[in-house]
């Protein structure tokens, strides 16, 4: 069997919803949830964002990041400037951060569509907590599909509490309670 490819960093120009730039190394340790998005696109603004939004409230942001990368292709003065795409993300309410794809200097494909070697809009990516391509897909793919594949990827290395670590506590919150690190006595 074949070993997943590595992903290549994005090639952003700007960054929307992060206080930050983002780069793909610096989440390394979680798998990331890409989605490439263009705003005029009819298959991104009915599957692939709201898809890529329910995943966000699904799965803990310690284990999943999910990022949009506005890879504008086509019609690049109604949606290729930042004052269109700040828009966009308020009235359609993304809360992710999203990266404005690096312009080809041609007026071709952006960088990181190409980089990626995407065939269009919508274009769902997970890479592993490695940073290793796990899936690359064209179009609406389905909402059960895509959650087992991430649950299986955040599941690769996540490990079991050691529950005989004389260190081990439990946490409880709303979402529910954790072993963690600290201070069950053995007994």
């Amino acid at each position: 069997m074949m070993e997943p490819q590595r992903a290549p960093e994005w090639r952003i120009e700007r960054w929307f919803n992060t206080e930050k730039p983002l780069a793909l190394a610096a989440l390394r340790g979680r798998v990331v949830l890409a989605v490439a998005f263009q705003m005029l696109c009819p298959g991104c603004v009915s599957h692939g964002l709201p898809q890529a939004i329910r995943a966000r409230q699904v799965f803990p942001e310690c284990d999943l990041a999910v990022v949009g990368l506005h890879t504008v292709f086509e019609h690049h003065e109604a949606q290729g400037t930042p004052a269109a795409l700040v828009a966009f993300l308020h009235e359609y309410r993304i809360p992710f951060p999203v990266g404005l794809d690096m312009p080809d200097p041609e007026r071709g494909l952006p960088q990181t569509m190409r980089a990626y070697g995407m065939q269009g809009t919508p274009t769902t990516l997970l890479i592993d907590r490695d940073g290793r391509f796990r899936l690359h897909k064209f179009g609406h793919l389905d909402d059960m599909h895509l959650g087992a594949v991430i649950a299986t990827l955040v599941a690769e290395t996540a490990r079991a509490p050691d529950f005989s670590d004389p260190a081990a506590q439990t946490r409880c919150d709303s979402d529910g309670c954790r072993i963690e690190t600290g201070a069950i006595p053995r007994g």
